[in-house]
């Protein structure tokens, strides 16, 4: 097994990490395909399972008590397993109908694509969206000049996150190990859970993803101690589920790359440590 004394491989989530500042699309369309069946959500209970394949954030969504006590007094019963093949069935064409108004660049991600790949590093991605809709993500972010060195969806594996075996195919299909060598980037706890399973480096993303949950413009409208306290919240619940590291954006992956090859050169591994501050 090859010594892994410098990363070699950064992989980032999509929604609300690379794309989709605030990770819009698949919230709204969460939302909207349970508002359709008598039931509302609020937007904790939708974004709380973000990240996860959305088959598995519906069933997740459901098994909260109070979303369950709303369905039960919508429909008169508990929800069941075939319901959520129904909502799936649903929420699959408004996620698609969702993506391409989303799907602009975050910005700061070419330049931190770009340093990378000018530091030999390749670039990868997993996303908890289904087939369809990942390609739509992949075509957008071609159009706009990112175009990873591989990418993994949740339909190409056996399981999607937390498991890791999205993030064991694109390390297969970049070739790069040990998972010392691997960082992976993204903006939920599910991202960050990924990762540690795979064994890899974990960076948590506050300001553009799913834990702060605005747009890049509703964003920088919050006066500035609302936009502080928003991103410590952020940056506390992605330290709480394991992230090594948490950053703003993409624009800041690259310090944390570097302070990870420190690490990784004085014989440290991902697994030696808890979160840091």
């Amino acid at each position: 097994m090859p010594a892994a004394s410098d990363v070699r491989l950064v992989v980032f989530d999509w929604a609300g990490t690379t794309i989709d500042y605030g990770c819009v699309a698949p919230f709204g369309a969460f939302v909207g395909v349970f508002a359709s069946r008598g039931v509302e959500v609020t937007a904790a209970e939708a974004r709380g399972p973000m990240g996860l394949h959305k088959k598995d954030h519906l069933r997740e969504m459901l098994r909260l008590p109070a979303v369950a006590a709303r369905w039960r007094e919508a429909h008169g019963r508990d929800w069941a397993e075939a319901d959520v093949d129904a909502l799936y069935a649903a929420v699959t064409p408004a996620q698609l109908a969702a993506i391409e108004p989303s799907a602009g660049l975050i910005p700061g991600v070419l330049d931190a694509v770009a340093a990378l790949r000018g530091r030999g590093i390749k670039v990868g991605g997993t996303t908890g969206y289904f087939r369809a809709a990942a390609e739509l993500c992949y075509a957008a972010a071609a159009r706009q000049g990112y175009a990873p060195d591989a990418c993994v969806c949740a339909d190409d594996v056996p399981a999607g996150r937390p498991a890791p075996w999205m993030m064991f195919r694109v390390m297969e299909l970049t070739g790069v190990y040990p998972a010392a060598a691997v960082v992976k980037v993204g903006d939920t706890v599910a991202d960050v859970e990924e990762g540690l399973n795979a064994g890899t480096w974990c960076v948590g993303v506050t300001d553009t993803g799913n834990e702060v949950g605005l747009t890049e413009a509703e964003f920088a409208a919050l006066p500035a101690a609302e936009r502080e306290r928003r991103r410590a919240a952020a940056r506390e619940r992605l330290l709480a589920a394991g992230a090594h590291a948490v950053i703003g954006s993409v624009a800041g992956v690259l310090a944390v790359v570097e302070d990870i090859n420190r690490r990784l050169r004085a014989g440290e591994r991902p697994e030696d440590f808890g979160t840091e501050e």
